[in-house]
């Protein structure tokens, strides 16, 4: 069973910054692609950057680019989203995915974490 726990979410004001962290248990292969998506109240759930097994590709959505960095530990199998110069507009619950291909919407992910409140003041 793989199991997929994010930590790190809070209220941060605006122009700050947090680190969430997505911790990944059992049957989790190395070099499974792993993601960030968000979801704000009464909107869609968004991808917001992913990265590759190797941790040599990654990938984000132009809304976030320049400003969260993805990165991986494979040792600790654990997935990281720095997120820095942060907005009210991003202000949404956070999910971890993976996936054995890549990931680019939510039709591609196949295990979700449960997700970690993330709250930007103005």
């Amino acid at each position: 069973q793989v199991q997929l726990v994010e930590s790190g979410g809070g209220l941060v004001q605006a122009g700050g910054s947090l680190r969430l962290s997505c911790a990944a248990s059992g049957r989790m292969f190395s070099y499974y692609y792993k993601g960030w998506f968000r979801q704000a109240p009464g909107k869609k759930r968004e991808f917001v950057a992913a990265i590759s097994g190797s941790g040599g590709s990654t990938y984000y959505a132009d809304d976030v680019k320049g400003r969260f960095t993805i990165s991986r530990d494979n040792a600790k199998n654990t997935v990281y989203l720095q997120m820095n110069s942060l907005k009210p507009e991003d202000t949404a619950v956070y999910y971890c995915a993976a996936s054995g291909r890549s990931i680019v919407d939510v039709t591609t992910a196949q295990y979700w974490g449960q997700g970690t409140q993330v709250t930007v003041s103005s």
